[in-house]
């Protein structure tokens, strides 16, 4: 079962780092302060810790207006999802 909400930036785990264009990241950060996050990131929690692996440049550009949440589409997943993800 996927919801969406609001999720802490400060509790999302990025456990693979990415490089991220900086004029997407600024683009995006452009759009989000005038009309606000439109699609959510995608997120796995697995017992009660939320992991990000996609929406990397919507996550930097929310962290640098300084937003406290991000909108996501939050997944319930057991451990050994987690894994395949980091493998």
């Amino acid at each position: 079962m996927v919801r969406v909400q609001e999720i802490p930036l400060n509790q999302i785990q990025r456990p693979l780092p990415r490089e991220n264009d900086p004029k997407k990241v600024q683009d995006l950060m452009e759009s989000i302060a005038e009309i606000g996050q439109q699609e959510p990131i995608d997120i796995l929690e697995v017992d009660g810790r939320y992991y990000g692996f996609s929406g990397c440049h919507r996550y930097e550009a929310c962290q640098r207006l300084g937003k406290e949440t991000i909108l996501a589409r939050v997944r319930k997943a057991p451990k050994s999802v987690l894994k395949m993800h980091l493998a």
